[in-house]
């Protein structure tokens, strides 16, 4: 796609084992156990950025003149969202800004200083929109309800009219691969539909343009990258310490499968990739109804072998 962002997934990862000159019989020398880890630091930093970068030209997410809102939240996956869109930007050939945003949503004990004092130390623009979304969502969610389904409105409408005042025309979000097949498994046990989250989204009203450059990512591969990177992370106290959420049952099922099953949550995100509208049974999406007439078009346009002779 003309203008998007065109990053090269042909990185090279590491470095030869051995020097060219090195005879067969002879050992390399033991590496150092920080010279080991700056290489396994690198070769994950290049992965994670190869595989946004994949998913900015797959999807065309971003193009020259963007204006991109990086949402913060302060945990592992928008810390590494942050961070991986500015390394590519540095090196990116098309011209596009980032401005971090994060929502402070006034939940009681929120450390408030973590996220201006790391967003000043690395000279990123920002803002820190405060809205008190948390007393509505406790005030509106009933006893033993989960707050996940509000808090989301809350927070998304909240952000999405933020992105207008400041003149950002993309939202990037934090999900990552497991986040969508999570939302998958959800909507398809609980909600009765085969949907997840796109890596990139027009809103309803057609304002804000949503996009998921981690969408290609592991989270493995973003909490040990966040672990490395040492970001001042922020726990949530109001979703995640909920008891009985069905994601994180849906999360741990999934986990389980991936252990006894390696490559299997790779091989269930290539079908969200692979979708066939013919072999599901969704007559919006695919016309059954017209199926006859289709027949009768081909068999009169074929070929009677029998006949020509």
């Amino acid at each position: 796609m003309q203008d998007a962002v065109t990053f090269d997934p042909r990185e090279h990862q590491g470095a030869p084992a051995t020097p060219a000159s090195a005879s067969p019989d002879q050992k390399p020398a033991a590496e150092a156990p920080d010279a080991r880890e700056k290489r396994e630091f690198n070769k994950l930093h290049k992965r994670l950025r190869r595989q946004v970068g994949n998913a900015i030209i797959d999807y065309g997410m971003i193009h020259d003149g963007d204006r991109v809102m990086v949402c913060l939240s302060g945990g592992k996956d928008s810390y590494t969202l942050l961070e991986i869109l500015r390394s590519l930007q540095r090196n990116a050939p098309v011209d596009f800004s980032l401005v971090a945003v994060n929502l402070d949503q006034k939940q009681p004990g929120f450390p408030e200083h973590v996220l201006p004092e790391y967003l000043d130390g690395i000279g990123v623009e920002y803002h820190i929109l405060e809205r008190d979304t948390y007393s509505v969502v406790k005030e509106k969610t009933p006893e033993g309800k989960t707050t996940c389904a509000l808090c989301s409105r809350l927070r998304r409408g909240s952000l999405y009219g933020f992105a207008e005042e400041i003149g950002a025309n993309k939202i990037a979000l934090g999900h990552h691969r497991e986040d969508i097949l999570e939302t998958l498994f959800l909507n398809l046990f609980f909600a009765g539909s085969l949907k997840a989250m796109p890596p990139k989204l027009l809103s309803d009203d057609g304002r804000n343009m949503v996009i998921r450059p981690l969408a290609y990512c592991r989270e493995a591969d973003i909490a040990e990258f966040a672990r490395r990177m040492a970001f001042p992370i922020i726990p949530c106290n109001l979703c995640g310490s909920q008891p009985n959420l069905q994601r994180q049952v849906v999360k741990e099922m999934l986990a389980e499968w991936e252990a006894k099953h390696p490559g299997r949550l790779e091989s269930m995100f290539k079908a969200v990739t692979n979708v066939a509208p013919s072999q599901l049974a969704d007559r919006e999406l695919f016309d059954f109804a017209g199926l006859e007439a289709k027949q009768a078009a081909l068999m009169a346009n074929r070929i009677d072998i029998q006949q020509e002779l």
